[in-house]
């Protein structure tokens, strides 16, 4: 069997619940000459009962690299792009993090617009960005509460990688909400492939996108690996804990229309080692 093969196998006994076929296969994947058998080994060995964002030097090392890079520049130039083509008055970013992708895309472009908001739950990521863009309101908030707060509009909303992280329930009405309030709603996400979770199919995807990423992070790779990577797939295998809910690019242009946006248009963005990114415009 090659690794695809054991590992596909070692995550459907992990899901089943059986750590130790798990173990098994994964140490045999290990032998195949599998960078993800190794660090799938090691993480099995040791508690995997931390939470996802446990490590924040390993969220940061995975954020700030591999993939990401090329990700993030892509991602701030297209914005910029557009602050200058449509040159708002208003700007809106709903899970801003620590400016990533917002803080580069105002430095490149040659428009600011006269009011920003950045929302964002995280205190330490907030008050990270604001000392970045100290002519933003700044507000420590979900969008579920942001948006509940106030009939505040803008001309651009951005959402970059963050509305996946809204269960698709409380993600409708957080898209309902803003479709009266927004000239135009940029959100980059990704295109993800579409499986019927814990299929064969759908671990065999896994095996190989997480082969790939965690090869993306060389000298690295234990740390995003053990402190973020890994969580995050065993939770996608086990369904616990879950973070994000992702989807086709298709589907959320469906939900965006089902909120009441009226033209949607889906546009790559980058190659990216879990599906291509995209930015999904809507009016």
């Amino acid at each position: 069997m090659t690794s695809i093969e054991l590992l596909t196998d070692a995550l459907a006994a992990y899901r089943s619940g059986d750590r130790d076929q798990a173990a098994e296969l994964t140490a045999q994947a290990g032998l195949a000459g599998s960078t993800l058998a190794d660090e799938l080994r090691t993480y099995l060995a040791a508690d995997d009962s931390a939470p996802v964002y446990d490590q924040p030097s390993a969220f940061t090392a995975f954020i700030r690299g591999g993939g990401n890079v090329e990700l993030y520049r892509a991602l701030s130039a297209e914005l910029a792009a557009r602050y200058d083509a449509g040159k708002p008055d208003s700007l809106l970013d709903l899970g801003c993090g620590d400016g990533l992708a917002v803080v580069p895309a105002l430095e490149q472009a040659s428009h600011l617009p006269p009011r920003i908001d950045l929302v964002e739950p995280s205190a330490a990521l907030l008050e990270g960005v604001h000392e970045r863009v100290p002519s933003a309101q700044c507000w420590q908030s979900t969008a579920q509460d942001f948006l509940a707060r106030d009939d505040l509009g803008w001309d651009f909303v951005q959402s970059t990688f963050a509305l996946q992280s809204i269960e698709p329930e409380q993600r409708a009405e957080v898209l309902r909400a803003l479709q009266p309030r927004t000239g135009t709603l940029v959100l980059a996400e990704f295109d993800v492939p579409e499986f019927e979770e814990g299929s064969p199919e759908h671990l065999r995807s896994l095996v190989e996108r997480y082969e790939r990423g965690v090869a993306e992070y060389g000298e690295d790779a234990t740390l995003v690996a053990q402190g973020f990577l890994l969580p995050v797939l065993l939770g996608i295998v086990s369904g616990q804990q879950r973070t994000n809910w992702e989807h086709p690019a298709s589907v959320w242009a469906e939900q965006l229309t089902t909120a009441g946006f009226t033209d949607v248009d889906v546009t790559p963005l980058a190659d990216y080692w879990w599906s291509p990114a995209v930015l999904i415009t809507a009016c």
